[in-house]
């Protein structure tokens, strides 16, 4: 069986670490072999050439452990061919602009990015993962959150397919952090006024102001969680929900334009239903006969049937 032939790199980074001491008994690490590792990244395939360093003290715990370079991991994940610029444009294209898989792949091949429907599904997985990884570190988010002084908060419901589980996300506006991600299977009001209370404690400073969308459900947890804040509905779902009578005016417009441009077609006296008469001569198929006309010297044709 034939394989696909693997993409070449066109980019190379030599790494060697920056250490040359054992980070257990402090002796020498030796630099004992090179490994290679290629990335798929939006810049292109790219080859790492990496030394290897290890400890030969045979009472240390680092015994013959390798050592690798410490910029190797500014590129990639731990054993994944993917770089973190694929996995951070996967993640924005699902859950900012709620692409489905098959879309986030013609994207990513139209990057020059080869990948399969299979692979987009693992590094959603992986975004995922380091998505919960990065809300667990709450010093960072009240450092950041304190120098703000207040918060505003955005609460939507992402579904990825229908019958799947929601991703309820709340982020802060004004700094554009991600406070809380969590999946549920339904959006009842006091599932997200739980959601919006675990944010509130966990924030640290008041909360200035909601914005969602206009579903019932999101209106009662603000109003049980939040009560006294401001709840503002998002321009984009407000301008949409306005924009829907002029849509079915115009809609309804097309309609009776369509039909009086056929009803003008129907004027001349034929129904649209009325099939077309052709003459009876033509109503059989043509045969080309072998023998020439003995007149015109050209094919004589004749009717069959």
């Amino acid at each position: 069986m034939k394989t696909r032939k693997a993409a070449e790199p066109t980019i190379t980074h030599d790494l060697t670490p920056d250490r040359t001491d054992c980070p257990r008994c402090g002796q020498p690490m030796w630099a004992d072999y090179a490994n290679r590792r290629t990335i798929h990244t939006l810049a292109g395939v790219t080859r790492l050439n990496l030394t290897i360093r290890r400890c030969h003290n045979t009472d240390c715990a680092a015994y013959k452990k390798p050592y690798r370079p410490e910029a190797e991991g500014s590129f990639a994940l731990p054993r994944h061919e993917f770089g973190f610029d694929v996995l951070a444009l996967v993640g924005r294209l699902r859950y900012a602009e709620h692409r489905s898989v098959p879309e986030i792949r013609v994207h990513l091949v139209g990057r020059g990015v080869s990948v399969s429907p299979r692979t987009v599904t693992n590094l959603l997985d992986r975004y995922d993962e380091l998505l919960a990884t990065s809300l667990t570190d709450d010093r960072r988010l009240q450092a950041v959150l304190a120098a703000q002084g207040k918060v505003i908060l955005a609460i939507d419901g992402l579904q990825p397919d229908v019958g799947h589980e929601v991703l309820w996300v709340i982020r802060d506006v004004l700094g554009g952090e991600i406070l809380l991600a969590k999946s549920l299977l339904s959006a009842r009001n006091q599932d997200l006024a739980t959601l919006l209370e675990q944010v509130k404690a966990a924030c640290g400073v008041p909360v200035a102001g909601v914005i969602s969308d206009g579903q019932h459900s999101i209106r009662k947890a603000v109003a049980k969680a939040l009560p006294g804040v401001p709840h503002q509905l998002c321009q984009f779902h407000y301008l949409r929900e306005a924009a829907k009578p002029i849509y079915e005016a115009d809609r309804h417009a097309k309609v009776g334009s369509r039909r009086r441009s056929e009803g003008c077609g129907r004027s001349s006296g034929r129904s649209r239903a009325e099939p077309i008469r052709r003459p009876r001569w033509c109503a059989g198929t043509a045969r080309r006969s072998v023998a020439p006309s003995p007149t015109t010297g050209g094919r004589r044709w004749r009717r069959r049937g």
